[in-house]
Order: structure tokens, then C-alpha cells, then sequence
């Protein structure tokens, strides 16, 4: 079946790409893309295409990140027009009743707590975004994105009567993004709630999330892939894994191994990830610290590594040091074929074994592929 949007339909927004392709038509083509941009390190004869791993069409995103406009009296939650101006999205299929239910609890909040959204042509207001998490137990996080400090006192007073009208919210947080710029967050968060990570159960498997952490938005699609990355690492049976770029432990806490370190640059992910671990009484190490740096620096190299980078990819660097390291298997989650291509082709050494399409952001061109990579046999002397 194909979706329809009332706003896509009207023209007012456009951010699904692909609203109304049948849904196995969109999964098709990115598998083909995916194919495409892969052709060169895949060998038809002992590589291995699972299926692809699709995702519902609807009511799949756990996260909303809402652009705020409007006027105090009326504002809008959504994204802004060409001109800078409101456009109000708060019925988006892409979201779960439960959270789309929480939006007009929100819009009457900044009502009464009388937080200016921030007009982007003028430069003027407070309110920049609302992002709001939702758990699978429906539980709620909610993080107010300000220009400055100045409101944070009325938010507070005015708190009490939001918790009350939304009784899953479970963590509230203020974070300052002073600049003038296309980015999402600031670095200063201020938390608002006692309580400060909401709890991301995936196949059994708590995941604390804090405010800045980054977690998938497709809570389905994410448990699958972590599920492939496990059977992955079990058919080794590896003594020692790297994950690399594991953010709050999600690839790490699933795998079964006796020695896993996940290493991860924001230490707020890190505290998260130690927090699961010990709560599921996992021996697992998590180390704040570039994941590039940090492996070079190693004198031994594991059995196994886990890479999930961002779109950039591992780069050359990491890349090099996998190549040469004597690493026999790596498992590559990947959001952009394209840095993973790149990758690839700078690890000629590893053969790809067994891809896989995980289809995170239906009704869009992005999607998420993983990759088994194994060494190939030294050649023979004098071969």
C-alpha cells in the first residue's frame, strides 16, 4: 500500500520525498542503490544479499524534532516555510498517536509559560525546536531548545501543570543554542526534571538515553539491525569486540562476547552506556574518547569491531589502521552507502560476506545498510 499525507498533499510539506511510492517499490530502489554503490567491493559469486528488513510505513519515528513559530498566542510545531514562517505539522503520520497526543499539551504550554518563539527571518524570540523522544512504554522525553537562559525561570514555575497534563513525561530539559544557525541543540543542557534519562527497551535490553544522546529514530527497524549484528558476531564466536562509534551501547550491550569496549566520543552517551551495563550486569568497557584516536593508540587488536559511524564514514585513518591491524571479521552499520563505498574500498583486504538493507526512514531515500566483512586468505608464497 502507499501512504497518503494531507500535508504532503497540500504542498506544505515535502519532506517525505517519496509519499505515495508503494512501499515496495521505495524498498526496491534503495536496495538497488544500495547494489550500485557497492558493486565494486561485492562479489556476485560469494557475497550474499539478505533480505531487506522493512519497517511500517507509518507511526515508526520515536523521535519528533519540531522547528517552534508562530507568535506566543499561537504557536506552530513544525517546520518553516521558504520564507521562514511557521508551518504547523503536529498531525504528522510519521509519529505514534501517543506522541502526536502530546503536541497540543506542549503548544499550550508555551502559551502559558509564555516562551516567544524565535522568529528565524527577525533574528528575535526564545523558542527554537521542542524535541520530543518517545520510549516503548510510552514514556516521554521532552527538551526545550532556547536562545538564551532568559525563559528557563517561567518554565519551571509553569512545569508542574505540564507534568500533570502529560502524566508519561518523564524527563524535561533545557538546551541554549545561542548562534544563529542551522543546527539542532546547544551544548549547555539544563535539566528540568529529577529524573534525566528515559529508558529505551530494545529486544529486552534497557538503553538509557540522555538528553544529547543520539539514538535511531525507527525503534523496530533498529532492534532488527542489532539483532544482525548479534548473529553476525555469534557465528565467530569472537573472544574480544571493538564497537566503535557505540553510542549509548545499543551494538555492544547485544552482542555476546567475554571482552567488549565501546568507545564513543560523547561522554554523555558513555555514562549512559556504563549505566546499562552494569544494570544487565554486563562486563562491558565504555571508553569516552575519538574512535579513531583510540584504536591507534591500541597494541592489540580484537577479534572482531563494530563500526556505526555518522554519515562521514570511518575514514581514511580508521580505515588504514582496520586494513593493516590483522582484524579478521568486521561488522559495518552504515547510514550513507556512499562514505561506506569510500570505505570499503580503502579495506581491499576484507572481503564483504553477507550484506543487509534496513529500511529506518520509510517514505524517504535514506536507509541504513550493515556489512559482514571478512579477511581474505594471505595468498599463498609465490602465488
Amino acid at each position: 500500500m502507499d501512504v497518503q499525507c494531507s500535508y504532503f498533499d497540500a504542498g506544505v510539506c515535502r519532506s517525505c520525498t517519496w509519499m505515495g511510492r508503494e512501499y515496495d517499490e521505495q524498498v526496491g530502489l534503495k536496495e538497488q542503490h544500495a547494489r550500485d554503490l557497492l558493486a565494486e567491493a561485492c562479489d556476485p559469486a560469494t557475497t550474499v544479499w539478505l533480505p531487506p528488513v522493512t519497517s511500517p510505513e507509518s507511526a515508526f519515528r520515536n523521535k519528533a524534532k519540531m522547528v517552534v513559530a508562530g507568535t506566543v498566542e499561537h504557536p506552530t510545531l513544525g517546520i518553516l516555510d521558504a520564507a521562514g514562517r511557521g508551518v504547523d505539522l503536529q498531525g504528522c503520520g510519521l509519529y505514534p498517536q501517543d506522541l502526536r497526543a502530546a503536541f497540543p499539551a506542549v503548544e499550550r504550554f508555551v502559551t502559558r509559560a509564555a516562551v516567544e518563539p524565535y522568529d528565524v527571518p527577525a533574528r528575535r524570540g526564545e523558542l527554537k525546536h521542542v524535541l520530543v523522544t518517545r520510549a516503548a512504554d510510552g514514556a516521554l522525553m521532552l527538551r526545550f531548545v532556547l536562545r538564551s537562559q532568559e525563559a528557563v525561570t517561567r518554565i519551571r514555575k509553569h512545569l508542574p501543570s505540564l507534568l500533570a497534563e502529560l502524566p508519561r513525561l518523564a524527563v524535561v530539559s533545557a538546551n541554549v543554542l545561542p548562534e544563529h544557525k542551522a543546527v539542532l541543540e546547544g551544548a549547555l543542557e539544563i535539566p528540568l526534571t529529577e529524573q534525566q534519562t528515559l529508558t529505551m527497551d530494545v529486544d529486552g535490553v534497557a538503553l538509557h538515553l540522555r538528553p544529547r544522546s543520539f539514538f535511531q529514530t525507527n525503534t523496530t527497524v533498529t532492534a532488527a539491525l542489532y539483532r544482525q549484528a548479534a548473529q553476525w558476531v555469534a557465528a565467530s564466536g569472537p573472544t574480544s569486540v571493538w564497537d566503535l562509534y557505540c553510542g549509548v551501547g545499543g551494538f555492544a550491550l547485544h552482542l555476546a562476547a567475554p571482552r567488549v569496549v565501546g568507545v564513543e566520543t560523547s561522554e554523555e552517551a558513555v555514562a549512559s552506556a556504563r549505566t546499562s551495563a552494569a544494570e544487565l550486569g554486563r562486563d562491558a568497557t565504555f571508553v569516552a574518547a575519538d574512535a579513531t584516536a583510540w584504536a591507534l593508540a591500541q597494541r592489540e587488536a580484537p577479534d572482531l569491531v563494530v563500526v556505526n559511524p555518522p554519515r562521514r564514514g570511518i575514514g581514511a585513518d580508521l580505515a588504514g589502521w582496520l586494513e593493516t591491524s590483522g582484524v579478521p571479521r568486521v561488522v559495518y552499520s552504515s547510514c550513507n552507502a556512499v562514505s561506506l563505498a569510500r570505505d570499503l574500498a580503502a579495506m581491499p583486504s576484507f572481503a564483504v560476506r553477507e550484506v543487509r538493507l534496513f529500511d529506518m526512514f520509510p517514505q524517504t531515500t535514506h536507509y541504513e545498510v550493515a556489512v559482514l566483512l571478512e579477511r581474505r586468505p594471505a595468498p599463498a608464497p609465490g602465488g
